[in-house]
């Protein structure tokens, strides 16, 4: 249906200029345009975001020139060394449809800064930062992941096809002292104690694990940039560069040469510089609330910089977005997080949105209690704001469904639930999350499984499923952003409704539907005579009797008004 309607509107588009046009270039012009205008899609609504996260190494090794590097070659434990994926992988599959077709609207993908040189052996074998957050130097990046040039090209193809880039930021932690690597000085990092995560304390002035020095992110004591770092980047041939962007950043701001605001501006450049629309924020309550208000604040000044010198570039008009991982954080909790003595509300800190812990659980619950749980919420308590649900993650070791018995169940789950929805890689192909030999959390963190795509009907029947979902949720705002309604309770349907300004949207919705012929209410959404269009079996119907009928062998049904 949305290549249909592609095709017709290019039709008009081409149609209508005829007469007036004086030759070629004019109606090529005018479907260009056209193109942009679908591609860019004015009604995204960060609430109802779809978000794919990827490990920047796990997902497509498209450049195996840039796999070895810094001499990484120790052999390592089962999942923890680099296996080759990178920046210019993920602008592959972007120019390949492959998000486009899952109905991907952002991408966050893992940390791509420059990562310790050494390895870790504490009792799992060695590990390497293949996952990004070990940085070693905030504002370069790590040639296994790509260049600055990568980057570059990585974002503007992303925007080109209406998709969103979310940054992964890390603001409370450098990588682990190595033999290669040393300890950042005192007056930047804590090397000890060690949390112990039950008073505010215990959880913010403390490292997250062993060998994790924290930065004083508490601290406004003007520091020294420490002198591997000066010696570094004088080897780099950018010494006086990097010296004289942190004069002019001090200088404007007004901020003392605090740990945390050269980090703060080294993170905001890539958004000043590429054009980055969000940052997903690591580790969030382990630093003082304060430091995510000011990387939001200069966030947004860069953001809105980046958009007045690239008009023609920018998407539409939202603010830059940052969603933070306060671990363990559920939306039943309201927007306070407890740390024990000391409740703290991050969305009052620069955070349009928290990464959700609580629907994992929630997923077993009856498709109703969720749909009607999470819409009250949204719709109270997080006016205005939003969460990001998931089923698995990357360091998530109690998943939803983690043998991957029921795919289908999780995608109506995340894709059909209020609030935006984060697909972990390899959700949508059901990729194995229990893999032999791993310790901890890399078991979750496989190579992408393309070739199953081929070799196994199951993998591809699921995708399959996944892009129907994904491609009718991106194209309706409602189904996250909207007020859920049940209609009938047997067979199950419900309606989403949305409207901002002059744009309304709504759908109607069935999931465990009989097979064969059925009669699906549609009353109070759509009215006798209409036109509507089932997404998922591809069938055009009519409302008669405030219903209408279908007569397949599918349990869902996906029924929005014809265009």
């Amino acid at each position: 249906m949305k290549n249909v309607l592609l095709l017709g509107l290019l039709s008009i588009a081409i149609t209508s200029c005829q007469p007036k046009s004086k030759d070629k270039t004019e109606n090529i012009a005018v479907v260009k345009d056209t193109i942009e205008t679908l591609k860019k899609n004015p009604n995204f609504q960060w609430e109802a975001a779809t978000v794919y996260f990827l490990l920047t190494d796990r997902f497509n090794n498209a450049n195996p020139d840039n796999d070895l590097n810094f001499e990484r070659n120790k052999e390592t434990g089962e999942l923890r060394g680099f296996l080759g994926g990178d920046i210019q992988g993920i602008t592959e599959k972007i120019k390949d449809g492959y998000f486009s077709d899952l109905g991907v609207n952002a991408i966050w993908f893992t940390p791509v800064v420059e990562q310790i040189h050494g390895a870790t052996d504490e009792g799992t074998g060695n590990t390497y930062g293949y996952h990004g957050y070990w940085a070693k130097d905030w504002t370069a990046l790590d040639p296994n992941f790509g260049t600055n040039k990568d980057l570059d090209t990585l974002i503007k193809t992303a925007h080109e096809y209406g998709i969103r880039i979310l940054l992964d930021v890390v603001l409370n932690h450098t990588g682990p002292v190595t033999k290669e690597d040393s300890v950042w000085p005192e007056e930047w990092v804590r090397t000890s104690p060690t949390c112990e995560f039950t008073t505010y304390e215990n959880t913010t002035a403390c490292t997250l694990v062993a060998n994790l020095p924290d930065i004083l992110t508490e601290s406004d004591a003007a520091v020294n940039l420490p002198d591997a770092l000066l010696a570094k980047w004088k080897a780099e041939g950018r010494l006086s560069e990097e010296l004289d962007e942190l004069e002019l950043f001090f200088d404007r701001t007004g901020y003392p040469r605090a740990p945390r605001f050269y980090i703060i501006k080294w993170l905001t450049d890539y958004v000043n510089k590429y054009g980055v629309d969000g940052f997903r924020v690591d580790t969030v309550k382990h630093a003082n609330e304060n430091a995510w208000a000011e990387l939001y604040k200069e966030a947004s000044i860069a953001f809105e910089l980046w958009k007045k010198k690239n008009k023609d570039k920018v998407l539409d008009d939202n603010p830059f977005y940052m969603v933070g991982e306060v671990y363990n954080y559920g939306i039943s909790g309201g927007q306070e997080f407890d740390l024990g003595d000391k409740k703290v509300n991050y969305f009052d800190n620069g955070f349009k949105s928290l990464i959700n812990f609580e629907l994992k659980t929630d997923a077993n619950k009856e498709y109703e209690t969720i749909f009607t749980k999470y819409s009250k919420l949204l719709h109270t308590t997080f006016k205005d704001k939003s969460v990001l649900n998931y089923l698995t993650s990357h360091d998530d070791g109690q998943p939803f469904d983690q043998d991957r018995t029921n795919p289908k169940r999780a995608a109506n789950v995340l894709l059909l639930t209020p609030g935006a929805s984060q697909i972990y890689y390899g959700d949508e192909t059901a990729r194995d999350l229990t893999i032999e030999g791993t310790e901890g959390d890399a078991t979750l963190r496989s190579f992408m499984n393309w070739n199953e795509l081929d070799s196994i009907p199951k993998t591809k029947e699921t995708l399959a499923y996944w892009q129907k979902l994904g491609t009718f949720r991106n194209d309706h705002p409602s189904i996250g952003a909207g007020i859920h309604k049940k209609i009938t309770k047997a067979p199950y349907v419900f309606s989403r409704y949305f409207s901002n300004a002059d744009f309304v949207d709504k759908v109607v919705i069935g999931l465990d539907l009989p097979k064969g012929k059925k009669s699906i209410s549609v009353k109070g959404v759509f009215g006798n005579g209409t036109k509507i269009y089932d997404r998922y079996s591809e069938v055009e119907l009519t409302v008669e009797n405030g219903e209408v009928v279908l007569d397949n062998e599918y349990d869902i049904a996906l029924l929005e008004l014809v265009n």
